[in-house]
């Protein structure tokens, strides 16, 4: 897992717990600045909830991937392609906090081993749950499988929509995104990257957020 520990190192995540009271001042003054009273009865609770909210929101910082992973990779002989498709998860855009919904489709075709069904959603989830663009939750999911296991190749595709989108700004509410990274054979074998599309094609009309 040394590698693994490296894609670790390099997402600069931190340690120790959320600071819980720093933001249950932050969003106090918040509430006071858009003209409310933070001392009436519907939200003399608010800060200490919203404190919690991020904690749960912005677990993936603290999520150790050894632990993660927990030694879930096996020794197969298969090389044929396995995908683990409809991964929901939500992360908040860290350009204006504001969440992103959608889903990830993760395939990778194996080279002696294998990764336990289960941690493909939670290295999702790992990712995720951060201040995040989509864009580089895509590359970090597939850097880390690609760090775990060392595949022949590998293809993540995330489609999501965006808040910060719908809300405000351009209020496109039916706009969504789609991102992709490809890796080895992914990328240098049309034939294996049409593979993966074609399968995702084949669920397309499941994909209702």
């Amino acid at each position: 897992m040394a590698s693994a520990k490296k894609v670790y190192d390099a997402a600069q995540l931190l340690d120790g717990v959320v600071d819980q009271p720093a933001i249950q001042q932050a969003v106090t003054q918040i509430l006071a600045a858009v003209g409310e009273d933070p001392q009436r009865e519907g939200l003399l609770s608010t800060p200490d909830r919203v404190a919690r909210a991020y904690s749960e929101l912005l677990a993936g910082y603290r999520t150790d991937p050894v632990q993660l992973i927990n030694d879930a990779l096996f020794e197969v002989a298969y090389d044929d392609m396995v995908i683990v498709r409809d991964i929901e998860f939500f992360s908040l855009c860290e350009h204006h906090m504001l969440p992103f919904i959608g889903r990830a489709h993760v395939a990778y075709i194996p080279n002696g081993k294998v990764i336990g069904l289960s941690k493909i959603p939670r290295i999702v989830d790992m990712f995720s749950r951060r201040l995040q663009v989509q864009e580089r939750l895509t590359r970090q999911v597939a850097d880390f499988l690609c760090d775990a296991i060392n595949p022949l190749g590998a293809g993540v595709v995330v489609e999501a929509l965006h808040m910060c989108s719908m809300m405000r700004g351009v209020k496109k509410h039916d706009a969504r995104m789609t991102t992709s990274t490809m890796v080895g054979s992914f990328r240098s074998n049309p034939s294996t990257r049409q593979e993966f599309m074609d399968n995702l094609a084949r669920g397309a009309e499941r994909l209702n957020f």
